[in-house]
């Protein structure tokens, strides 16, 4: 055990003196209350470290002791549906509002234990070695951890066992034993190994139509959030935890503020699974981190957070980990840089921004796992910039590396459009590789299949334009005025506000139009753009723009998200040939007048 002794501390940073070998990112104890810190720079015989928790009554000549490991959490069933604080303490049940300074470990918790193996058999790391049942009756299954291989010399039947009790004892090549529990300790910092990287194909289902329509992000994939204050970034990446296809959901508030992060915790355990009607906390796991708690512990909070998700996805589970907000995470690390005292970058933040944003990020992905299932972690964060300057550094940084940029509206989400999303400043690359499985969806609501493949790409780049036109036209409407336009002008403005407010808007508070799959968005999108194509047709046989814009089609097709239902496809069929009916009778009442 390496000791050293305290000679310099300014809030969460200290210099020791070795008095024994330290490594690199090892986990050390601090103090008689052996507060958690991390080795984060080396100088002969001198280590800094930063601790994530009060440093308050540390002084020169404290011993701070290495753990010999480095600094890491531990994984198992026992995650699932519970609160815990940056470093993945447990917060629910405490006796204080906080974790005790030191606090090392919770007390284990007993699972229904079903052995896979038998005794004799070779295992690689990262197999599946049991099945874990909890009072829940969530099923999980034991991991033997990546670094572990061997033949099984002795496995535990079926019975109800400690979490952290070893259940199997792995035999390996050179003789030596290794006990094996449910839980197994990971390095945060260290990515979890996988046999093979995939390519996604296929989008992760949010149930916002302008995400998912427009701006998609592929099963493991990365998409960023950002927005000004009061935009609705903590609100959508709540619906999205709800709503999301994902098989788990981990959510990491990151220096949020205590309000905010309380509103959380109270909510979550209340909210139903709308797949299943039981508790979303059963498949949740939260990771609360707040602005009051340490400053330096928010950037574990988000390496333990991207290390629980891939836990779950080497499960063979496709996990979506929210993270709220990557701004607060940057400030602690430029707070931390100043005690280092480094010299600043742009915007005051450390040199080594833009990297430690990129790896994060990049342990996003879909892969094959070592158990040989496939899974995936789809990274959803959000970022607040000042005065919401998306060319900020953190925002500017995070668009190097994310592959779908959902960016959030100040004048949106003042005029309660919701989801505040821009769409002129939006973008999703994810987009160019979902083609194929849109073209599916919507070839199945063709009743011959005839649909043409690209259909999707066509109708979203069509709205995309028209709401690319709307703007330009606003601009020259507010020097000219609306009515000097030509009728051709005005019914693509009209058509645009169409968009926003029958396909772009979704109402949070109705039970019908707060979620929105993938079939509804479909049709939809296809009643819209066969208005818009009518509409032009009626203009050139010299219906005038305000007879269209008069129409009593026009209510409904505004309504169509929160008025029809999931899977009422009769309801859009008769739509259109309402739709088609009257724009038959207005050309015909036109004729008929220039007949007069």
């Amino acid at each position: 055990m390496s000791i050293a002794r305290i000679s310099w501390i300014s809030g969460p940073v200290l210099r020791a003196r070795a008095q024994g070998p330290f490594r690199l990112r090892e986990a050390v104890r601090v103090g008689e209350r052996g507060l958690l810190g991390e080795v984060i720079r080396m100088q002969g015989d001198e280590i800094v470290a930063q601790v994530y928790e009060d440093t308050t009554g540390l002084h020169p000549g404290v011993e701070v002791t290495g753990t010999g490991s480095l600094l890491g959490i531990t994984l198992g069933p026992a995650l699932l549906g519970r609160i815990f604080d940056g470093l993945l303490r447990p917060l629910a049940g405490a006796s204080t509002h906080h974790v005790e300074p030191g606090v090392r470990a919770e007390v284990p918790l007993e699972f229904d234990f079903t052995p896979r193996l038998r005794p004799g058999e070779s295992i690689l790391g990262g197999a599946v070695f049991g099945e874990a049942v909890n009072q829940s009756g969530i099923r999980q299954v034991c991991l033997i951890p990546p670094d572990a291989a061997g033949e099984v010399a002795t496995i535990q039947a079926a019975g109800r066992y400690a979490d952290d009790l070893p259940v199997c004892t792995l035999r390996a090549a050179d003789g030596t034993h290794r006990d094996i529990a449910m839980s197994h300790f990971w390095p945060v910092r260290e990515p979890r190994p996988v046999a093979q990287w995939l390519p996604s194909d296929e989008p992760l289902i949010t149930g916002q139509r302008v995400l998912d329509s427009l701006f998609p992000v592929a099963l493991g994939g990365k998409a960023a959030i950002p927005g000004g204050f009061g935009t609705g970034k903590t609100m959508l990446l709540e619906v999205l935890a709800k709503s999301c296809s994902a098989d788990v959901i981990v959510y990491v508030g990151c220096g949020e503020r205590g309000n905010e992060m309380a509103g959380v915790l109270d909510e979550f355990p209340r909210l139903a699974d709308p797949r299943t009607g039981h508790p979303l906390m059963e498949r949740t796991v939260i990771i609360a981190n707040t602005s009051n708690m340490p400053v330096a512990a928010r950037e574990a909070s988000i390496y333990s957070a991207v290390t629980v998700a891939e836990y779950f996805r080497d499960q063979g589970l496709h996990v979506a980990l929210l993270a709220d907000s990557t701004s607060r995470w940057a400030e602690a690390l430029r707070e931390v840089s100043v005690r280092f005292g480094e010299l600043p970058s742009e915007g005051g933040y450390p040199p080594y921004l833009s990297s430690r944003i990129a790896e994060f990020y990049e342990r996003a992905a879909k892969a094959k796992t070592l158990a040989g299932s496939t899974g995936s972690v789809t990274v959803l964060a959000s970022i607040s910039p000042p005065s919401g300057d998306f060319s900020e550094p953190v925002t500017s940084h995070t668009k190097r590396q994310v592959r779908s940029f959902w960016a959030l509206d100040v004048k949106r989400a003042q005029s309660r459009f919701y989801p505040a999303i821009n769409p002129l400043q939006s973008y999703s690359e994810d987009s160019l590789d979902l083609g194929g499985w849109w073209g599916k969806i919507y070839a199945d609501l063709v009743p011959d299949g005839d649909a043409p493949t690209n259909e999707w790409s066509e109708l979203r780049r069509r709205f995309l334009t028209l709401l690319d036109e709307q703007a330009r036209l606003e601009r020259m409407a507010r020097i000219i005025g609306k009515d000097a336009l030509p009728a051709r002008q005005q019914l693509i403005l009209f058509c645009a506000e169409l968009v926003n407010e029958g396909f772009l808007r979704q109402s949070a508070f109705s039970e019908t139009d707060r979620y929105c799959g993938p079939q509804r968005q479909a049709r939809i999108m296809r009643s819209i753009t066969r208005f818009i194509a009518a509409a032009e047709v009626a203009l050139a046989k010299g219906v005038s723009c305000e007879a269209i814009t008069a129409m009593q089609i026009v209510r409904r097709l505004e309504r169509m998200g929160e008025d029809i239902a999931e899977d009422d496809v009769q309801a859009f069929a008769d739509l259109s040939l309402r739709m088609e009916s009257e724009f038959a009778d207005l050309v015909a009442l036109t004729g008929a007048k220039r007949e007069a």
